[in-house]
């Protein structure tokens, strides 16, 4: 029966193959992928990759608020947490 350390050196060993033959088949699929994306003049957007749709998200702008507190002029979008001034009845804060 091997001994301990000797399992850790093949543990060692294994892992470094695994790392190696990974590295290899990666490098060979970006080959073929690369080769296909050239071959049919693929673009980012076709492959849904584009920036265009991470910049519309973000091109939003600020939610509207829905409610204020009159007391203070302070307004809540109705999104994350609720402030402490809302309590449980929300209509009466309703923005119109």
């Amino acid at each position: 029966m091997p001994s301990y350390k000797e399992l850790i050196a093949q543990r060692e060993k294994i892992e470094k193959q695994i790392e190696e033959a990974r590295a290899k088949e990666v490098a060979a699929v970006i080959a073929d992928i690369k080769q296909k994306i050239e071959e049919y003049e693929l673009t980012a957007k076709d492959l849904g990759l584009s920036v265009e749709r991470k910049q519309r998200r973000a091109s939003k702008g600020p939610v509207v608020a829905k409610y204020m507190n009159p007391a203070t002029g302070e307004t809540w979008s109705g999104r994350g947490r609720a402030p402490k001034w809302i309590g449980r009845n929300r209509e009466k804060f309703l923005i119109e």
